[in-house]
């Protein structure tokens, strides 16, 4: 994608998008709701024309050689196109018979997708007595029939319970072995277990691209510590760690008679548990708890599309 600008009217839903997707990537596409995902998605699989810039798949322009990039395409948007009152079966079928599968290969590819896909004790039934989560898993199995190159995943587990996610999650890594998979979310710890790579957007732009683990050390500069001290008031704490350099911040997060914790702030390239350790040891205080917190995509998505 080449400068992809989407307006609707005067709403300029997707900004100028520059983005490059390799083969054998899974790419989860984060932002906040609005922030210009669907619109991107839609875009990228030609069900929307971009209002400027170019969106090119292996050599083809998806705005002359639209029917050949929809060869290379499986797409799952977040509400499955599922007709409720047929068999899982007899939609499958259909959707084979759609997608201009031979008869000799329909019957094996059905096969292999019911059991890629978790759906083999659900075939007999109708779509509309099915789970929410049987009913994606139908729909992934749709994407899947013409045995795309690229699979576009929009939303993939809205709506799931946190059995049916976890369900989904591990049959997105197992097609992400296979193919190139783009995925739009915004429940964090999805992208962060599904996805190699993850592009933050807010307000129609990009604000990061990198792989996961890259973009939870590098992005934003907050780092937190936290502390529990026994035999400790707050404001002796305050006063004696205020003296160590880098340290911008002291959150009392909760005191009793025997303890306080803390949340230590502190923007400093250097770690500076050492230096809040021998403040300690030279009180007397009980040091019970001092540990770094983890950066998450979580953390670092709050901080690149907080309201500035």
């Amino acid at each position: 994608m080449q400068g992809v600008t989407k307006y609707f009217g005067d709403l300029c839903a997707v900004d100028h998008v520059d983005l490059d997707i390799q083969k054998g990537e899974i790419v989860g596409l984060l932002g906040p709701n609005g922030a210009g995902k669907t619109t991107t998605m839609r875009m990228l699989v030609g069900f929307l024309s971009p209002t400027h810039g170019t969106i090119r798949v292996k050599d083809y322009d998806i705005a002359e050689q639209p029917l050949e990039i929809k060869t290379l395409l499986g797409y799952l948007p977040e509400a499955a196109p599922l007709y409720q009152d047929m068999l899982a079966f007899d939609y499958m079928n259909y959707i084979a018979d759609i997608r201009g599968l031979e008869r000799s290969k329909k019957g094996s590819m059905i096969k292999k997708l019911a059991e890629l896909c978790g759906i083999d004790d659900v075939m007999h039934k109708p779509i509309g007595e099915l789970s929410r989560g049987y009913k994606q898993r139908v729909g992934l199995a749709h994407a899947m029939m013409n045995d795309p190159e690229i699979l576009v995943l929009d939303e993939p587990t809205s709506g799931l319970d946190p059995n049916q996610i976890i369900e989904i999650r591990d049959i997105i890594r197992r097609i992400g072995k296979e193919k190139t998979v783009v995925l739009s979310t915004h429940i964090l710890s999805e992208a962060e277990a599904t996805c190699d790579r993850a592009v933050i957007i807010d307000k129609g732009k990009i604000v990061a691209d990198a792989d996961v683990e890259t973009l939870k050390q590098s992005a934003g500069e907050e780092h937190v510590i936290y502390i529990s001290l026994r035999n400790a008031r707050f404001e002796e704490v305050e006063e004696e760690l205020g003296l160590v350099k880098g340290l911008e911040g002291i959150e009392r997060m909760d005191e009793d008679n025997s303890a306080v914790r803390l949340r230590l702030i502190y923007r400093s390239g250097t770690d500076i548990r050492e230096e809040i350790y021998h403040r300690i040891k030279q009180t007397d205080w009980i040091l019970l708890e001092l540990h770094k917190e983890a950066r998450t995509l979580e953390r670092v998505f709050q901080e690149l599309t907080r309201e500035k």
